[in-house]
């Protein structure tokens, strides 16, 4: 079968290596889509730690042809949680699995979904309706990370929500903080992303600080940082409202810094929250899938080939691309 692995820093190719076979508690997936995230492209770049040899791709969907032992029918289209926490470290026991010390990440540690078929742990695929469309399966892992952070940003009806950066995280964010009855405004540069932003929930969209300001001069309650840029997640806390709170789920490149203010923190009493992975969401994002309160259809850019796929991690992403999936049986 065909396979796109990352061989090392700089060197991803798509080759032939052989069917994986499922083993005790896998299941066998034939591989229906599977996002390009940018934490793929980080680590391409070197800059996310990972193991080299590995099938790229942690946000994938398809169809089981092997259920094993699992109890899991054959033919059923599934979602699959890429993390496979350990529950028995000090990190699991507190309830904390996303911290877990030996999280297993399917497409990081293990192969991923950027193949023609992926041998997975049952106890993480989760089942999707049979006419679900499979592009929008495999939007259930960034949302389940946007779930958690916007579960920790609490958005509060009334309140008001800035989310910065219009990519898949970003635009996710709009519409939960559209849902729980906040008024929403999009902050990016891209004028087609600002469309979309108010296509899919936002009260507001603007291009700078300065066309924020002018309509919420005073800040607001939660700013959600999705962009994953060293300028935004320095410019989160200033956009906060006195007595406001910040998520960031953007990621930034391993050891890059951000300069912060804590006089201007403590003072206005701004608490900052980071937002890492998708601790018990994943079900949750499926299911608000799979029954359309999240709209996920309008965020597909472009479909590519998996013979494709390496190129398209190794480019920058196409100048107002929301999400490129790899459909590996195209």
């Amino acid at each position: 079968m065909r396979a796109t692995q990352l061989f090392k820093t700089g060197d991803i190719r798509t080759v032939d290596v052989p069917q994986p076979v499922p083993g005790p508690g896998e299941i066998l997936i034939k591989v229906e889509a599977a996002g390009i995230c940018g934490t793929d492209r980080h680590l391409y770049h070197g800059e996310f730690p990972s193991v080299p040899g590995k099938t790229l791709g942690h946000e994938f969907s398809g169809l089981v042809v092997d259920s094993g032992d699992s109890g899991i029918a054959e033919g059923t289209r599934v979602t699959c949680d890429p993390n496979t926490w350990c529950g028995t470290c000090e990190q699991c026991q507190r309830g904390r699995v996303n911290l877990c010390t030996r999280n297993v990440a399917t497409g990081i540690h293990r192969d991923g979904g950027f193949a023609e078929y992926c041998a997975f742990p049952a106890s993480k695929a989760v089942a999707l309706p049979d006419d679900l469309d499979p592009l929008q399966g495999a939007f259930c892992e960034p949302l389940a990370c946007t779930l958690h952070g916007m579960d920790m940003g609490a958005a509060r009806p009334g309140e008001r929500v800035l989310v910065i950066g219009g990519g898949v995280i970003g635009l996710m964010a709009v519409q939960i903080a559209r849902l729980a009855g906040a008024e929403v405004m999009l902050l990016t540069r891209s004028a087609s992303k600002q469309a979309l932003g108010r296509e899919t929930g936002a009260h507001h969209a603007a291009d700078s600080e300065t066309g924020f300001r002018e309509v919420w001069p005073q800040g607001a309650d939660l700013v959600v940082e999705c962009a994953g840029v060293r300028e935004t997640i320095a410019l989160a806390p200033r956009l906060a409202r006195t007595g406001g709170r910040v998520v960031v789920l953007g990621v930034l490149p391993q050891g890059a810094e951000v300069s912060v203010e804590p006089f201007d923190l403590l003072f206005r009493e701004v608490q900052m929250h980071f937002s890492f992975l998708n601790p018990f969401t994943h079900a949750r994002a499926a299911q608000m899938i799979s029954d359309g309160t999240i709209s996920v259809a309008p965020l597909v850019s472009r479909t590519i080939t998996l013979d494709e796929a390496a190129g398209a991690i190794a480019a920058p992403a196409l100048p107002g691309e929301v999400r490129a999936i790899v459909v590996p049986g195209a």
